[in-house]
């Protein structure tokens, strides 16, 4: 089976998380791929292959060789529910350059998405504009297959062992809460989990949470005045008094924001959902603090009790303890390099299993997929970068003489 063809099979199999679900994984639909994964992993010949109760995949390529670490390949087989995501019909061609009509009325212009222009002449998947792809993070669960097909069809190829983790729940944040990080038994690891070819992530955002819930009271508007307190109007107060310019449709870079991703209310009562991003810690705890500013200034406002705000941590900057493992980054730079790129280090403007895995003890950073535009109608994967990203992983796990 080729890398292609194996992506294709993926992406058709739904596998979206869902935030409000209960246990691991939170949706049954994780089931279906990794079983498939499992069998596909026994069907190569992948060693100690096992599906644990939580539906997460775990393999081993023995050593054939002596004295070189034990290098883990992770990736995460659910995809975002926040946009429709099946059933997916992929759909591979050529782009030619110009604007690109995925269909369903989707069309991608490159003065918005200049990603495109350096993928002219490429062959590129999407979807008929009804759906997301499922790239994020189905291309790196192909390539890193397609590695394990490599190295175990040509024995010539030196390596360590090779641990090989598929994980459910990431798009929520929970792919590494039942992560069996003594049993996969690498050294360090690499989640296959990024963007366009040559880029290496070893910082991420640090990430917190706020459920914003204002109580309020309703009266019939006849005789409202001085009476009634509108939660919802409270609520859009409260969203008004947070910097305007720092959200996601305002920054990029290492820049963070408030980003509101819902919201629901009446007069009664309403409820904002915030997630805060920020690559430095302190920044992040200045967002936090202004929230609660915010939840204090309207208390005393509107009446005690009026709003309450809780937040919860999420992740953390991997770059504090990927910076204590040098070998781990010289390794990754050196893997780009051989396959024909010069490495660009950049910092994710989002997170990953890595982030919590490398606080955990397992140092994790970020490799490319050839992915583009994810969490959304518009993604896209470019099969000649995947092939590359494939050749980046083999670089990395080869011993070279």
């Amino acid at each position: 089976m080729t890398l292609q063809e194996r992506f294709l099979r993926y992406v058709k199999i739904n596998t979206n998380s869902d935030e409000n679900g209960q246990g691991c994984p939170s949706a049954a639909c994780e089931w279906e791929l990794a079983r498939l994964l499992a069998d596909e992993m026994r069907a190569m010949g992948v060693s100690n292959v096992r599906l644990d109760a939580h539906a997460y995949v775990y393999g081993e390529i023995p050593a054939n060789c002596e004295h070189a670490p034990a290098i883990g390949l992770i990736a995460h087989m659910d995809t975002v529910s926040a946009v429709p995501t099946g059933p997916v019909h992929p759909r591979c061609l050529v782009y030619s350059g110009g604007e690109l009509n995925v269909g369903n009325g989707v069309v991608m212009k490159p003065e918005e998405f200049e990603c495109l222009k350096r993928h002219v002449g490429h062959e590129l998947i999407v979807t008929d504009g009804t759906t997301l792809l499922g790239g994020d993070d189905k291309a790196g669960i192909a390539e890193i297959m397609t590695l394990c097909e490599t190295l175990l069809t040509h024995p010539d190829l030196k390596h360590g062992k090779i641990c090989v983790g598929f994980t459910p729940d990431e798009e929520i944040g929970e792919g590494a809460d039942d992560f069996d990080i003594k049993g996969f038994g690498a050294d360090f690891a690499y989640t296959v989990d990024g963007g366009g070819v040559g880029e290496y992530e070893c910082e991420n955002f640090n990430a917190s949470s706020a459920l914003v819930e204002v109580k309020g009271f309703n009266i019939h508007p006849g005789s409202a005045k001085d009476k009634m307190r509108n939660a919802s109007k409270i609520a859009m107060e409260f969203n008004a008094m947070l910097p305007a310019a720092e959200c996601p449709e305002h920054t990029e870079g290492r820049e963070g924001f408030y980003h509101l991703c819902g919201m629901q209310g009446d007069e009664s009562g309403a409820v904002l959902q915030y997630i805060l991003r920020d690559h430095d810690a302190a920044k992040l705890e200045t967002k936090e603090a202004l929230m609660l500013a915010a939840e204090a200034f309207l208390n005393q406002k509107y009446g005690a009790g009026t709003v309450r705000v809780t937040l919860k941590d999420s992740y953390r900057n991997m770059r504090e303890v990927i910076d204590r493992y040098p070998e781990v980054t010289k390794r990754a730079l050196d893997a780009i390099r051989s396959a024909g790129d010069e490495p660009k280090i950049v910092p994710i403007r989002g997170g990953t299993d890595g982030a919590r895995l490398s606080w955990e003890g397992l140092p994790c950073p970020n490799l490319p997929t050839g992915g583009y535009n994810g969490h959304g109608l518009m993604e896209y994967v470019s099969v000649p970068e995947m092939e590359k990203c494939v050749q980046v992983l083999l670089h990395l796990v080869t011993v070279r003489s």
